[in-house]
């Protein structure tokens, strides 16, 4: 099936690892230019080296997200190596495990300066671009705590819920130009943050990892967690030419894991 994203420039965020390189891998295996962003640029040029050694196309960028006066410049640069952006994934790490009271005001507001606000401001500075060529698409990554919130994931579970509003009221501004806005929901995926907070869990609860991730694999009807490359993978379909009629969309790449209809 082709996607008709052959050239298309895709910036992926976070993609030095986990689901943003995949993400990225993904892309490129279907013929787009990818941007591959991350905070670390070791980790990006990794990312980076695969696509390449692939056949693919793709050029690394360290960008601390956190610092939106860079956007500008970042966004020019590789406009300068790759084109205009005709694709955006918004990936952004996630928070540490907290309760969702009694945070400190500086902790709220630290958090929203690097999850929320670059998302935003990054996606008004490519929106131009794609209006005037009629095509774009904006697919932003958030978390399965947006619709069943998740104990202990306080800033996570608020913070994202920000953007799954912000992405849907976008679906409709930017629909007449040929635009969408979707939003992309892991569920137990395997990646570092999985085992990082299945490990948390583990020490609150004074139990084995083991344990701690053979419950969570009992609830996920698939009786598994993901692999990223299936995640990447639904990614780029909703990048592609067959996807122009799903935007506002909230789409659960979960293993039948939220327990809501």
């Amino acid at each position: 099936m082709d996607l008709g994203i052959k050239d298309k420039v895709a910036l992926v965020l976070g993609a030095g690892g986990g689901l943003g390189g995949a993400i990225a891998r993904s892309l490129a295996a279907e013929g787009a230019k990818v941007a591959v962003a991350d905070i670390e640029s070791k980790y990006a040029d990794v990312t980076t080296a695969a696509i390449n050694a692939a056949g693919g196309t793709a050029k690394s960028f360290a960008w601390d997200l956190a610092d939106v006066s860079a956007i500008d410049k970042k966004v020019a640069e590789i406009e300068a190596e790759l084109g205009p952006i005709d694709i955006l994934v918004n990936n952004t790490g996630g928070p540490p495990p907290t309760l969702v009271h009694g945070q400190p005001t500086e902790t709220w507001n630290s958090y929203f300066q690097s999850m929320v606000l670059p998302v935003i401001a990054l996606t008004d500075r490519v929106l131009p671009g794609m209006k005037e060529r009629g095509w774009g698409r904006i697919i932003t990554s958030t978390s399965s705590g947006v619709i069943a919130p998740i104990a202990n994931l306080g800033l996570s579970n608020s913070l994202r819920s920000t953007l799954v509003g912000w992405s849907k009221t976008l679906a409709r501004e930017v629909g007449p130009f040929g635009i969408t806005s979707n939003i992309v929901l892991p569920g137990r995926i395997a990646t570092g943050r999985i085992t990082a907070l299945d490990e948390a869990k583990a020490q609150r609860e004074n139990r084995p990892v083991a344990d701690v991730t053979a419950e969570s694999t009992a609830s996920i009807p698939v009786q598994r967690y993901g692999n990223p490359d299936e995640y990447g993978q639904t990614v780029t379909f909703l990048a592609g030419a067959g996807a122009s009629y799903i935007t506002g969309s909230v789409v659960r790449i979960d293993g039948g894991l939220i327990p809501s209809v």
